[in-house]
Order: C-alpha cells, then sequence, then structure tokens
C-alpha cells in the first residue's frame, strides 16, 4: 500500500515562524482530521457528528475535549497506573477555550450530536500549543460536511519590550506585559481572554487588532484547505425542526405586550421576576386543551422563550432602563465585611445585589505548594484559587459530582486577575489558597470573586501592591437600526438574552484581566472601546466601596498564622542541617515544635522555619546557626560533653562539631584518670579552640588555658 499523499497549507507566522496545516493522511475515518504543526509541536483535530438528531433534541449537544499525550513530550506520566487519565485544570482551560469559540459558530438549527478531540502528539520545547487548538479543531470541521458558519480560528498574542507577537514561546512570556488568546472569524472577533499587567484599555483594544490580523490570515488557510476536499464543498442536511408558524404568530400577539409589561415592572427580586414571567405562560397555557398541550408543549416552551427574550431585549433598547429598573451604567448596591471568620487566615464577604461571595485566605508553606505534572507544564506553584459554585446560591437542587468545568474556569480567571498583585520573592514566604465559595448567584459571580478574594487577601495581611476589582459588562445590540445598550454589573438574565459577556478586573492604574464572549456579529472596535471606558468607570466604583471597609494590607498578619522565618545557608551545609538520614532535622523538628523545610537554590540553600511560636522559631535559628558556623582558633566555646574516653573528653562545641579536649587539657593539676576531673557525660563545659589539624579537621580543645595558674605548682 503506498503512502498517502496530504493535503497541505502553510500560514507565515513572522520572525521565522510558520504553522501547518495538513489533512488526508490521519484518522481518515472521522468525518474531519487534521495536522497542525508549529515548529516541533503538533496537534491532531478530529470531528465526528451523528447522522441523525435524536428525537426532542433541544440545543446543541456539543462536546470539546482537548488532551495532552505525555509521549509527546517524551515522559511517562504520573501516578501508580502510568496512564492519561481524566483532564487536568490545564486541559479542561483549553477545551473551554475552544468550545467558547466553536459553539456559536453551528448554525442554530443545527443539533446532531457533535465531538471535536483535540491531541497533543509532539509537544517542541518552546511553543505553547493552547493558541494552536482552536485553528486545529475549527480547520477539522472547515474541511468535513458538518454545517458550519466558521471557519474561526484562536491566535495568544502577546506584548514583550513593547512589541506585539503571535503565537510566542514559553519563555518569551515571563518578560509580556499583556498575553491574550483572541479568537475570531475573518469578520469578527468572538472570544477574548487572558491577564495583562495593569495596561490601559486603548492597549488591550489595539491588542486585539494585532491578534485580529492574524486571525484572518489563518481562517483564509483553512477555506483554501478545504477548497480542495471535495467532502467539505457540500454540507450534510437534517430534517427540519418541527415548527407551526400559526402557533408562533399567535403566541406573538398574545405574550408580547404582556411579557413586555413585566419587563417595565422593573422587578427587583430574581426568584419574583422569574416568577411573573412563568405566570404569564401558565394564564396563557391554561386556556389550552390537554391534547394541544401534550402535542405541542414542547414547541409552546420554545416560542415563548424566543417572545420574552425578544420583549425584554425591546424594553431594554427603547427605554435604556434594566429589568431591575437600573440605568445601563448603574452598579448595584454593594455591602462588604472582613475578618467574618475569627478562625481563618483572612476572611472576607462580598455582596452585590443578589450575588455574594464569601472567601477565604489560608497561608502556608512551601510542602502546601501544588505539583504541576503535566505533559508540556512542569513545576511548582504557590497561590491557588478555587472558586466553588453550590446548587443552593441559586435556590436550587442539582447533584454534587465534583467540580464542574466552569467552576475550574471561573477560578482560573479570579487567579489571572489577582496573581500580579502579590508579592513576590522574600516579599512573600507563604503558599497562598484563596477559596470562594459562591452563597448567592445573580450574574457576575466570578468578579464578586475577585472582589472578595482582594479583600481577604489584604484581611490576612499579604501585602498585595493594590487592590482590584472586577465587573461583568453586558450588551443588548439590534444591528438593523443599530441601537444598542451596554450594561454594567449584568444580571443572570442579561447575560442569557444578552449579545455580550465582557468580564474586566483591574486595580486603579489598569487592566489585569479579561474574558470575552460576543454572540453578534459585526461588533464595532468603537463600541467595544465604550464598553471598555465604561467598565472602568464600574471598576473604579467598586473599587471605592470596598475600600470603605479595607483600603490596604493589614501591617501584620493574624496571631494565629504560622510565621516563617528564611535562612539562607551555603549550599555545602545542607548536608549537615539534615543529618544523616534526616536525624539533625527531625530532632529539631521535635525539640522546637517548628516545621522546617530546605530547598536548594542555586548555590545555596533556602530554610524555612515555620511556626506560630516565636521561642520555637529562635530555637532553631540559634541551632542552625551553630551548624553552619565555622570554628576559629582561639575562640572560648560553651560546649556539651558528649562521651569520655581514658585520654580525654570529646566536647560539642557546636552543632554536629566535637573537639578532643584531652586529659593534660583539663586542668592544672595531673589527673591520673578523667574521671577525676569531676565531670560527667552531658555537662557543658567552657574551652577554648587551640587548634585545627590541616589534613584531618580534628580540633584541638583546651580547658585549662581559661582558669589561674597556681603559682606554686612547677
Amino acid at each position: 500500500m503506498s503512502k498517502p499523499n496530504g493535503i497541505q497549507k502553510t500560514i507565515n507566522l513572522g520572525n521565522g515562524k510558520t504553522i501547518t496545516l495538513e489533512t488526508g493522511r490521519l484518522a481518515k475515518q472521522a468525518d474531519g482530521s487534521v495536522i497542525v504543526r508549529q515548529g516541533d509541536t503538533m496537534l491532531l483535530a478530529t470531528v465526528v457528528a451523528k447522522s441523525e438528531v435524536k428525537e426532542g433534541q433541544s440545543f446543541l449537544p456539543l462536546s470539546v475535549d482537548y488532551q495532552e499525550k505525555y509521549a509527546a513530550a517524551g515522559r511517562f506520566p504520573g501516578g501508580f497506573f502510568k496512564r492519561e487519565a481524566r483532564p487536568s485544570e490545564h486541559e479542561i482551560l483549553i477545551s473551554r477555550l475552544v468550545d467558547r469559540a466553536l459553539r456559536p459558530m453551528f448554525p442554530d438549527h443545527y443539533q446532531a450530536e457533535t465531538q471535536v478531540l483535540i491531541s497533543l502528539i509532539s509537544a517542541g520545547k518552546d511553543t505553547m500549543p493552547d493558541a494552536l487548538a482552536g485553528l486545529a479543531a475549527s480547520a477539522a470541521i472547515t474541511i468535513s460536511d458538518i454545517p458550519f458558519n466558521g471557519p474561526i480560528s484562536e491566535v495568544r498574542i502577546a506584548r514583550i519590550d513593547g512589541k506585539y507577537e503571535i503565537n510566542p514561546g514559553m519563555t518569551s512570556l515571563e518578560s509580556a506585559d499583556i498575553d491574550l488568546i483572541v479568537a475570531g472569524t475573518l469578520e469578527n472577533i468572538v472570544m477574548v481572554e487572558g491577564e495583562t499587567k495593569e495596561v490601559s484599555e486603548a492597549d488591550l483594544l489595539e491588542a486585539i487588532k494585532e491578534a485580529h490580523a492574524a486571525i484572518k490570515t489563518q481562517c483564509q488557510a483553512q477555506l483554501d484547505l478545504a477548497s480542495g476536499i471535495e467532502k467539505a464543498q457540500t454540507k450534510r442536511e437534517y430534517p427540519p425542526q418541527e415548527a407551526d408558524d400559526d402557533l408562533k404568530a399567535e403566541m406573538q400577539q398574545v405574550l408580547y405586550q404582556k411579557l413586555y409589561d413585566v419587563a417595565a415592572q422593573c422587578i427587583n427580586d430574581k426568584h419574583k421576576r422569574k416568577e411573573s414571567f412563568s405566570q404569564v405562560l401558565e394564564q396563557y397555557t391554561e386556556g389550552l386543551d390537554e391534547a394541544m398541550l401534550e402535542e405541542k408543549g414542547e414547541l409552546i416552551k420554545s416560542y415563548f422563550g424566543d417572545i420574552q427574550k425578544q420583549a425584554i431585549r425591546d424594553f431594554v433598547l427603547d427605554t435604556q432602563k434594566r429589568l431591575d429598573g437600573r440605568k445601563p451604567d448603574e452598579i448595584r448596591d454593594i455591602w462588604t465585611e472582613v475578618d467574618y471568620l475569627p478562625a481563618a487566615h483572612g476572611s472576607a464577604l462580598f455582596t452585590r445585589g443578589e450575588t455574594q461571595s464569601l472567601t477565604t485566605v489560608t497561608l502556608g508553606t512551601k510542602l502546601d505548594e501544588q505539583t504541576i505534572d503535566g505533559a508540556v507544564i512542569e513545576g511548582k506553584s504557590k497561590f491557588l484559587l478555587h472558586y466553588n459554585f453550590p446548587p443552593y446560591c441559586t435556590g436550587e437542587v442539582k447533584m454534587m459530582r465534583g467540580t464542574s468545568r466552569r467552576e475550574i474556569g471561573h477560578g482560573n480567571l479570579a487567579m489571572r486577575a489577582l496573581k500580579n498583585v502579590l508579592p513576590n520573592g522574600n516579599d512573600n514566604p507563604y503558599t497562598i489558597r484563596v477559596v470562594s465559595d459562591i452563597l448567592e448567584s445573580n450574574g457576575s459571580s466570578s468578579m464578586a470573586t475577585v472582589c472578595a478574594g482582594t479583600m481577604a487577601l489584604m484581611d490576612a495581611g499579604v501585602k498585595i501592591s493594590k487592590p482590584v476589582s472586577g465587573i461583568a459588562m453586558g450588551m443588548i445590540a439590534d444591528t438593523e437600526s443599530d441601537r444598542y445598550a451596554i450594561l454594567s454589573d449584568i444580571l443572570g438574565y442579561e447575560d442569557h438574552l444578552g449579545d455580550m459577556d465582557f468580564k474586566v478586573t483591574g486595580t486603579k492604574d489598569g487592566i489585569t484581566a479579561c474574558q470575552m464572549d460576543i454572540k453578534i456579529d459585526g461588533l464595532r472596535y468603537e463600541v467595544l472601546e465604550k464598553a471598555l471606558a465604561q467598565a472602568r468607570e464600574g471598576r473604579i466604583h467598586i473599587l471605592n466601596e470596598m475600600e470603605k471597609t479595607i483600603s490596604e494590607p493589614r501591617a501584620e498578619y493574624k496571631p494565629h498564622v504560622p510565621r516563617i522565618i528564611k535562612l539562607t545557608v551555603p549550599k555545602e551545609f545542607i548536608g549537615a542541617i539534615i543529618g544523616p538520614g534526616g536525624k539533625v532535622i527531625q530532632e529539631l523538628q521535635k525539640e522546637s515544635g517548628a516545621t522546617i523545610v530546605i530547598e536548594e537554590v542555586g548555590e545555596y540553600g533556602v530554610v524555612d522555619i515555620v511556626s506560630e511560636d516565636k521561642a520555637s522559631i529562635d530555637y532553631v535559628v540559634d541551632r542552625i546557626k551553630g551548624i553552619i558556623a565555622v570554628p576559629e582558633i582561639g575562640q572560648v566555646y560553651k560546649g556539651k560533653i558528649k562521651s569520655i574516653v581514658p585520654f580525654g573528653m570529646f566536647i560539642e562545641i557546636l552543632p554536629g562539631k566535637e573537639g578532643l579536649l584531652h586529659i593534660s587539657e583539663i586542668e592544672w593539676r595531673r589527673l591520673d584518670k578523667v574521671e577525676d576531673s569531676g565531670f560527667e557525660v552531658g555537662d557543658e563545659i567552657e574551652v577554648k579552640l587551640l587548634d585545627v589539624d590541616k589534613k584531618t579537621g580534628k580540633l584541638k580543645l583546651s580547658r585549662k588555658v581559661l582558669l589561674p595558674r597556681d603559682k606554686k605548682r612547677p
């Protein structure tokens, strides 16, 4: 069998970097498969869709999964089973990035079960695969016969030393002040996510524009690739969904104004508002016979949702008022509290309208650092942020099935928002864990996490450089009439019915993170610029409200927070501090009650001494200083007798350092036996270091030179 010839297209990224798309050689039984390669990094993306739609299906069952193969990096998986298992948080976050960009691109009527799988099959040393995953997935769909309004692509845009770069290497990103993943089509931006180091709104907008230029090139390459594939020319057709135009027209006539009137009541209570809308549907269905309800029940619910969405959107555009009565740029009432949990190292309550976060901070040691053992990314993380969204926060009953992808995504956004204001190096000896429990939710819970997290960090005494706040922006737009309303601090309803969800976090001086999903075509950059300006005003307002409760980190950690003292010692003394088989360090920990952690960093050893008791820390510090001290000839030491032998005593003058006090050096009078001196093992004794043997390093001690000599004796 001859080797098949694939079809290839090459994309030039500049700076000598290229991306190659290839199809026709691997995974040919999938509906679409593509290999994407940049340098030595290769991704295989496949898509398969069922040929029939499940009866009664009312949504798109799309699944997107990204997986990194350890063999791609020449590594074994960690753990006992030594095989790839459940996805890591890193893989889940990349899956979400791709899903959010792809999902809006499928036709509204398309509801066939669809599975997109992306595998990292070769990992280059410095190429980050997350920037290629969206391109690979979109290309696989574009060359298939699956209906798709793409293509889309995703790129990483970074600003490094003042210059923008597309898909930079991992090492280059360390000096970047903008790091974004941007997704878009030939015409529009559809998704943005990333972090920045307090940059301006204008800089963020410029970065998005730079990214879009590269996205357009990558989308065109996909179209060029698909043009040579016969299968991609005719998209498969699915039976039309059940429809009843007469029923829809009747419901529109009967219900639209009633739903508009409910919206105009501006009910400032999530559950009462929902109940009022539901009553409109209940009153309508009460007039229908059971046969009609049984036959058309699902259609009625679907049409009701469409009419409700239209009525609410029209109300907002007509009146420039919100469902809860607010103006477009108005923020809900805020109240905050810190030190709510007395036993936590730091805690804060942040409540904005009907959204509430209870956030805690826990300060730990190096032993608490998270080990990252991915196929591409390895290392340690000393800042963790976890976001929990229990069902009671929305008044619902749901099964608790572990951490959801949404919780991981929201936690990651809040982590990005806060990490660049944390102290570095010796200013932060702790591993920090922030946990946000959402107690109530009606929109913007991830942004409440950012605000509560900032306050809890300050309550814990963590010396953050500046407070950070976050706000979720929304938009309702009518592209035909060019009317739009940009909404600050959106409700859950506004998120669901709106055309944009734009989360922005930052300090008073600039943006630290953002996440944007756009659901309509043709969003102009000037509208996005206005949204960013309005977001900044809201962000500053929220910061001012937070500062009424706490405006800067506490001067001291709370009494029950373990203190960490760092010592730096020459590398050659690490073994002496640990001792044979860990004997010395274990005894030190047992005697003091402190925890001692040693890490080799370059030519030094960094010793962390952790305890709530200052005396125990001081004890360990003194002992370690003794261990690393170099005996000085002529110096007087107070030592302990470790053993007695016929020719003298062995004295420990410093931890782990013993010298011989010869019988002739104990006192001026002649001793026949060492025991005649009256000393016993364990006694403390003052001695002077006379000499150190240059070859053996043995210490020669004397006690008698410290005693007055009897002049009558010869």
